[in-house]
């Protein structure tokens, strides 16, 4: 996942509104969001190589997502996979602050990432990169490959427009969401950060909604959990054209 938008109580009626792309090279296999065959109590999509998962929610109503942490810095050989976390938090019994807390422990072994993870009581973003956990507030916030709110062209574009379907829409469509998330504008080089990957690579991920023959925007993913705990779930799934593949639609 690269790029996570969500609205965490702000709107009445809606503990959280969430908007997110999940970013990754073509060649990987992946399987779309779906109830697990082997733990039917998690929907996600899932990472065939790995195992592991970039965003999911349990029938409890407790969710995780996660983005990679863009370092030029060399990777560290063998590490742990990222996507296992959402994994380990889902097939857990633990508060998201007791998870978090035993995750601090081995987070230094993992290449670098966020992660958004949520109970029925709490929300919290952590990295590996950025000190403690932290409890979120009611707010909008935007997550890409650096730390919260970091004020990338798409973080700060998208916080704008999600803000004001919160806010402004009388009622709320998954279709919204959506089309927030197709957004395919490449802002100016003078507006694009310097990561270390160089400027035709900034300027391919720039993007909320990424088109490269490589690497891309998989999948646009949509939650809207009410205050009773249910959500609606959506995914579309895209090829490496940029091409609408398939749609999905859950309630929890």
């Amino acid at each position: 996942m690269c790029l996570i938008l969500f609205a965490y109580k702000i709107r009445p009626g809606k503990k959280l509104i969430l908007a997110a792309n999940r970013d990754e090279f073509f060649s990987r296999p992946t399987a779309a969001m779906d109830f697990w065959q082997d733990n039917p109590s998690i929907l996600a999509g899932r990472d065939l190589k790995e195992k592991g998962t970039w965003l999911g929610m349990d029938r409890s109503g407790r969710f995780a997502a996660l983005t990679n942490y863009r370092d030029p810095a060399p990777m560290k050989n063998n590490p742990p996979s990222r996507g296992k976390i959402i994994k380990d938090y889902l097939t857990s019994d633990n508060s998201a602050a007791d998870f978090l807390e035993k995750l601090q422990e081995q987070a230094d072994s993992f290449n670098g990432f966020n992660l958004v993870l949520s109970d029925t009581e709490s929300l919290f973003w952590f990295s590996n990169k950025g000190g403690k956990p932290k409890k979120l507030s009611p707010g909008i916030y935007g997550l890409s490959n650096h730390l919260l709110n970091t004020p990338w062209p798409k973080i700060k574009k998208g916080k704008k427009a999600l803000e004001k379907i919160v806010l402004n829409k009388e009622k709320l469509s998954t279709e919204d969401l959506f089309h927030l998330l197709e957004n395919r504008e490449i802002p100016d080089d003078s507006e694009l950060p310097d990561t270390g990957v160089g400027i035709e690579w900034e300027r391919i991920l720039a993007p909320i909604f990424i088109n490269s023959k490589s690497y891309g925007t998989r999948s646009s993913s949509v939650i809207m959990t009410n205050n009773d705990g249910h959500a609606l779930i959506a995914e579309r799934g895209f090829n490496g054209k940029g091409e609408l593949q398939y749609e999905k639609e859950f309630y929890i």
